[in-house]
Order: C-alpha cells, then sequence, then structure tokens
C-alpha cells in the first residue's frame, strides 16, 4: 500500500471534545496506516465526505508544527491544566512517528507545562519515549493504555493489517511498568462471534497480567455509519457465515443494547479480579503534591 504523507501545521493542538470521558484530544497526525477495519473514525471520515472505504490510511496528515502550536495553547492563562487524550482519532505511534516525532514534541511539551495526559496506542514505538514519558509522569498524572482487543494471529493479522503484533505491545507494556509509568490493557473493539468466547478473553487478561498491566477494561465494536459498511464488507470476505449475525446485532443501531454488552464486561472485569490485575508496580511515577495555600491567621 503506498502512502501519501501530506506535511501542513495546524492553527490549533487541542481539540475540545465533546461526549467523551475527557475534555480534550490531541492528534498529531489526521488518518492511519494502521487501516483496521472496526476504526470508528472512518465514521467521521464519511461524515466529513472523505474516504472511509480501502482508501483511508492512505493519505495522512503530518501537523508538522503541533508541538510549537500545543506549547501555545499550554500557556495561555485561560488554560487550567485539564487532562488530554492522546490518539483519539489516529495512533500517535503509527510508522510516521518514527520519522516524525511529533508525539514525542507533544509529550515533552505538556511535561514541561506539567499537563496531564493519556494515551491510547497499538504502536510499541512508543518505547522509544520513555525518558520523555517518566519526565512526565514526574509532574503531572500520565497513564498509557495499549489497544490489545484479542490476541488470535488470524483475527489480529485480518482486522488490524497495519498494526503491530500483539505480543509487541505486551513486550512494550512491560517495558513501561518496569520503568514506572502506569499502563494498562484496553480490550476493545471486542467483536461478537469473533473473540468474544470466555476462554479468548481469559487468554488476553491473562498475558495482560503476565505483563504487569496495571488495569484492564472492555468495550464491544460499535457501528456508526461509514465504519458500519467498511467492516461489514471486510467481514463478508473473511468470514462470511457471521455475516447476517451482524446484520441482526446492528440492525438500525450502532451501539450493542446493554444485554449484549454488560455480559462481557462483567467477564472480564471478573477475569481482572480473579488474575490480580491491579497497580503492581514496583516503582512508582507520581507527580508531587499540589502545594498547600498559605493561610495566615488574622
Amino acid at each position: 500500500m503506498r502512502v501519501e504523507y501530506r506535511e501542513e501545521p495546524c492553527r490549533s493542538a487541542l481539540n475540545r471534545v465533546q461526549g467523551m470521558p475527557f475534555g480534550w484530544s490531541l492528534n498529531p497526525y489526521m488518518g492511519c496506516v494502521h487501516r483496521c477495519t472496526f476504526c470508528y473514525v472512518r465514521a467521521f471520515e464519511a461524515r466529513a465526505d472523505r474516504p472511509a472505504d480501502d482508501r483511508y490510511g492512505t493519505s495522512i496528515r503530518v501537523k508538522t508544527n503541533v508541538a510549537e502550536v500545543l506549547r501555545r495553547e499550554l500557556a495561555r492563562p485561560s488554560w487550567e491544566r485539564e487532562p488530554v487524550a492522546i490518539g483519539a482519532a489516529t495512533d500517535p505511534y503509527q510508522p510516521a512517528e518514527g520519522r516524525y516525532r511529533l508525539t514525542r514534541g507533544c509529550i515533552e511539551a505538556l511535561a514541561d507545562a506539567a499537563n496531564p495526559f493519556a494515551i491510547i496506542t497499538r504502536g510499541p514505538l512508543i518505547v522509544r519515549d520513555l525518558d520523555v514519558l517518566v519526565t512526565a509522569a514526574r509532574t503531572a498524572d500520565v497513564s498509557v493504555t495499549f489497544s490489545i482487543p484479542t490476541l488470535d494471529p488470524e483475527i489480529w493479522r485480518r482486522t488490524e493489517p497495519g498494526t503491530a503484533p500483539p505480543q509487541q505491545r505486551l513486550r512494550a507494556l512491560e517495558r513501561l511498568v518496569d520503568a514506572g509509568v502506569r499502563t494498562g490493557v484496553g480490550m476493545a473493539p471486542i467483536l461478537p462471534g469473533l473473540t468474544d468466547r470466555p476462554e479468548q478473553l481469559a487468554e488476553v487478561v491473562r498475558a495482560a497480567r503476565a505483563a504487569g498491566a496495571t488495569g484492564i477494561w472492555a468495550n464491544l465494536l460499535y457501528l456508526k455509519p461509514g465504519t458500519r459498511e467498511h467492516f461489514l464488507d471486510a467481514l463478508e470476505h473473511d468470514w462470511p457465515e457471521l455475516l447476517p449475525h451482524y446484520e441482526r446485532l446492528y440492525a438500525r443501531r450502532a451501539y450493542l443494547p446493554a444485554e449484549e454488552t454488560k455480559p462481557v464486561r462483567e467477564q472480564v472485569r471478573a477475569l481482572a479480579r480473579s488474575h490480580g490485575i491491579r497497580d503492581r508496580r514496583r516503582v512508582r511515577l507520581e507527580p508531587p503534591p499540589e502545594p498547600e495555600q498559605l493561610r495566615f491567621a488574622v
């Protein structure tokens, strides 16, 4: 697959987010060569009248000045050091980061501003930036999540064609935890009928525990227009026997109801408890406590 990299400066780095567990996001790149068949960003691309099919991931926007713009935004008097999510719309450690080092520059800016942030990635390249992550974790709350929905090699190859193997992500997770960075696993998206069998869930949880994950969570697939069409086309090609099942599950809806999602999430939580997944770091990097305001007797 030939990829075009478009080097374009940006006018803003931080993006206000609605309806998510975080209020601000940061994406040094737009577009992602991982080309996961289930990627929810395809839905946003379709809404913006940009390609969400096989062409997605063939054109990557590189925000060449994003770290400098971020520094200016963090220095504004109105900025209140709110947590920032890195990688909400594109993987910050996709291969382009090896050349452009924009994510690294943004982490350095956040560390200098003592600003909390969280990273979600499928990219083992993050271990290159252990030094700046350690520095940042000493000044503000920092967390990393590796997305690892399955360890099945065939399902991984077909659904995440441009990503590093799950075992590489687990080795990277172990490196970060050993250095003291709080790092967990996100089992997302779990694919009904493909990666939701009890033994498959247990396999990921056991591997996360062995790597030292400080936490684990799970979420099931959702299919908004744009993502839906591409995913179902890929499913028909790779697992045609499952297509009728998905068409029934997601008929007229993007999100599965609670009766479908709750049992799987509860299984993962029970597995996490039984395998003892918790923060077991021998070195815990934490920011210093906020200074107490002086109180003057009147």
